[in-house]
């Protein structure tokens, strides 16, 4: 094996480890509801959701195009960057699991790609028109387009249901609760799965595998839906219960009402190409849900922590990217890329140890919540 090689096979392992990490960090995104209202059993929730993102991420390659070609100059891309923007993606993605913030994974890995490729070879080598259009005006837009829908979709469902007994009501929302998280599942296999493939084409475009606009090999999307499957079905329960229990009080109605929300918003999303993302989308749908229900208690303080969030993940997953690509691009070589990929490999296992005290599992996740 060459040192090219090696390095390229260094490159999908971490790629692969993001998809990993975007898997449990996002589950909560079509999950987090139907788990808080009973409408599945956890364990149950994370099984199904992990089968439906693995269907998903084979139905459209639009958003693996757009993250391949549509935000970076491909010719000014190496190994090396690939890889500083993997690392910087993963820490990020990390953190806020840690802490049980649902930010973007999608905004996560456009800003460690895009900061790798800063240091690299300069501002000029970003696409910024793409950027703009792509990824900053859908996240804008997206959570008040998902809120604004959730929360006229809970006013409407509980006007037209509000003569119809408590018990055969919330029975029926369950229900459809379970379609609706269903969708929202499928929906984001269709939109995360892709960017990961999108990173892994733009890999063996710089390595001279492919050639440049090159569409994901059949075998990168495999590897990537089995990746965010995994990771899903891991249950990332912190970020689930921070949007289960910490944003608003969810009932049933408005439970169908947002995930309906979510995944109207990011299959419309997947179609046009956008690289959206989904947290932003059922964070939004979530605030909706609670403002279309009179007297519901929606925790602003928390929403107001996670948009804070929201803000800086971009820029500081670029500079923990632009970092990486300097430690490594400064011991040069092979050996550069093998010391990143060692520190990310540590930190990562660190973070794991740190989560354990105290654990969120599927048995506390739903218990009451404290600020």
């Amino acid at each position: 094996m060459t040192g090219n090689d090696a390095v390229l096979a260094l490159v999908v392992a971490t790629a692969l480890g993001f998809d990993f990490t975007n898997g449990f960090h996002d589950t909560g995104n079509a999950m987090a509801t139907s788990i808080v209202t009973g409408a599945l059993r956890p364990r149950v929730a994370v099984a199904v959701s992990a089968v439906l993102n693995l269907v998903g991420a084979f139905l459209s390659t639009a958003v693996a195009a757009t993250i391949a070609s549509g935000l970076v100059d491909s010719a000014d891309v190496t190994l090396t960057v690939v890889m500083a923007g993997l690392v910087g993606s993963i820490l990020w993605n990390l953190t806020t699991w840690y802490f049980g913030i649902p930010s973007s994974s999608s905004h996560a890995l456009i800003g460690g790609v895009i900061g790798a490729t800063m240091a690299a070879a300069g501002a000029s080598a970003v696409k910024w028109q793409g950027l703009v259009a792509k990824v900053i005006v859908p996240a804008a837009l997206s959570p008040f387009i998902a809120g604004s829908v959730a929360a006229l979709g809970t006013y409407l469902v509980l006007r037209i249901t509000r003569r119809t007994a408590e018990g055969p009501r919330q029975h029926g929302f369950r229900l459809g609760q379970v379609g609706s998280a269903c969708m929202v599942s499928l929906a984001h296999g269709t939109n995360d799965a892709q960017k990961t493939m999108g990173v892994i084409t733009l890999a063996l475009i710089a390595n001279g595998s492919l050639h440049a606009g090159a569409s994901a090999p059949s075998w990168v999307i495999t590897c990537c839906a089995v990746a965010i499957a995994l990771g899903t079905y891991i249950g990332g329960w912190r970020v689930i219960r921070a949007l289960g229990k910490g944003l608003v009080e969810i009932e049933a109605p408005q439970g169908m009402a947002a995930e309906s929300a979510s995944a109207a918003v990011i299959l419309a999303s997947t179609d046009f190409g956008y690289s959206l993302s989904t947290t932003h989308v059922a964070t939004g749908s979530i605030l909706g849900a609670g403002v279309g229900r009179q007297g519901a208690v929606v925790r602003w303080h928390i929403a107001h922590r996670m948009v804070a969030a929201w803000l800086i993940t971009l820029p500081a997953a670029a500079v923990v990217g632009a970092l990486a690509y300097w430690a490594a691009n400064g011991i040069g070589g092979t050996a550069g890329v093998g010391v990143v990929f060692a520190v990310l490999v540590l930190a990562s296992v660190a973070f794991y140890v740190a989560s354990r005290r105290p654990a969120v599992t599927p048995e506390n996740v739903n218990a009451a919540w404290t600020d």
